[in-house]
């Protein structure tokens, strides 16, 4: 379901389907525990369990200074998963090899636990950076989070949406139900993220579970495919974590016919179906950046490539000067054209123009005739945020999303470590 980010701000709206009403995924169990690495006691390990294994598909982030957790990921060859660790508070980097070790350790203790490979296990860390890996409270926590493993309801869907937060103010979750050939199937997913947002595939996770017959090959391409429109579409401050990670799963267990060709009529409904989650939850992301109080859409179309939208996009989202005026609301349209110019040496100004809100402000090389301040100050007093670029030089188009950038950011992350 789509969210209203109306509704996460505030505004009043048309209330849609809760994504508190995640259904269960068949074939999947999941588990919540505390292992005391906060302060203030909270579920903060979280495990999901997959009997008789899922096919699944994962893209990473692309920093180089990686977590162990994505090292591990990345060497796992088996064509199906049983299970996922995933712990806050540390992000078990750039700690030595103690942090890779914790992994094996933990690695060990689930599979002796739930009787299956070490090389079936996926895992994902969120927190600090450098600091040592806490493995005795973690391992302390394994049996008490094995025992507890159930089909979700809509209550553990919530409870591990929490249970993976860091700086995060609300939990993320996203979901469709839908038929292919009279046959249900289901997409459940949530997400966490802040801060350290700015994803090139806080730290960024998606973990998206569905219970589609689909082959292995169409659940890579569909996830790839769309990510780069949904979470590679986002950005809270430009800082791309070392602990991103997006997964898809599928447990297989859907009556439909086993999807095998990814464009055939019940490929293509999946994959619509899919990207809606997959952007609802990149937007919420977007929507809880650490401090934030506006959601900001920024649309480039009619540019001469794709990869050239997507850095002017970006271009716009990252920057400071744009991000303050829009918390400020102060319609300074002269930073938005600043950042664009910024983003390449080939673009031709005179061809730009633009809108904030329904408001045309630049065209042709020169403010419009009779602009009114007045009218975009209106657009600003908003929630959401919508600047319109059209380059005027070709038929790619894309959107990037973002918030702005508030006193509030810097306070938090000034205390990240308190």
């Amino acid at each position: 379901m789509a969210i209203k980010f109306s509704e996460i701000f505030g505004i009043k709206g048309q209330q849609g389907k809760t994504t508190k009403d995640l259904p269960a995924i068949e074939g999947m169990e999941l588990s919540t525990a505390s292992a005391d690495l906060y302060k203030k006691q909270r579920d903060d390990v979280c495990f999901f369990y997959f009997k008789e294994g899922a096919t699944f598909a994962g893209v990473y982030t692309k920093s180089s200074t990686k977590s162990h957790c994505i090292v591990w990921n990345k060497s796992i060859t088996s064509k199906k998963i049983k299970a996922l660790f995933v712990n806050t508070k540390n992000a078990n980097t750039l700690n030595g090899q103690q942090g890779y070790i914790a992994i094996k350790e933990l690695a060990y203790l689930i599979s002796r636990n739930k009787n299956i490979s070490q090389k079936d296990i996926l895992f994902a860390s969120t927190g600090v950076i450098g600091e040592k890996f806490p493995l005795l409270k973690i391992k302390y926590s394994i049996d008490k989070l094995m025992e507890r493993s159930v089909k979700p309801n809509k209550f553990e869907w919530i409870g591990a949406a929490n249970a993976i937060m860091t700086t995060d103010t609300i939990a993320k979750m996203a979901y469709e139900s839908f038929d292919v050939n009279n046959k249900k199937i289901n997409i459940s997913g949530i997400a966490k993220g802040s801060g350290m947002v700015f994803p090139n595939m806080g730290t960024m996770f998606g973990f998206i579970f569905t219970d589609a017959n689909i082959s292995s090959p169409v659940l890579n391409y569909f996830l790839k495919k769309n990510v780069e429109e949904t979470f590679n579409a986002i950005s809270v401050d430009g800082d791309t974590s070392t602990n991103d990670m997006v997964l898809l799963f599928s447990t297989n267990k859907s009556k439909n016919k086993l999807i095998t060709n990814k464009n055939s009529p019940a490929a293509k409904i999946f994959e619509q179906k899919l990207k809606i989650v997959m952007l609802d939850l990149a937007k919420q992301i977007v929507a809880d950046g650490e401090g934030s109080q506006k959601f900001i859409t920024i649309n480039i179309t009619n540019c001469k490539n794709k990869n050239l939208a997507k850095t002017i996009g970006f271009s716009i989202a990252n920057s400071p000067l744009v991000k303050t005026a829009i918390a400020a609301e102060d319609p300074n349209w002269g930073r938005i054209m600043m950042a664009i110019g910024k983003a390449s040496p080939d673009i031709k100004m005179e061809k730009v123009s633009l809108k904030i809100g329904p408001t045309s402000i630049f065209r042709n090389g020169e403010i419009v005739k009779n602009y009114k301040e007045s009218d975009v100050k209106e657009h600003m007093k908003n929630k959401e945020i919508l600047i319109h670029v059209d380059m005027r030089s070709g038929k790619n188009n894309f959107s990037v999303y973002t918030c702005d950038l508030t006193k509030k950011y810097i306070s938090i992350n000034a205390d990240y470590r308190s």
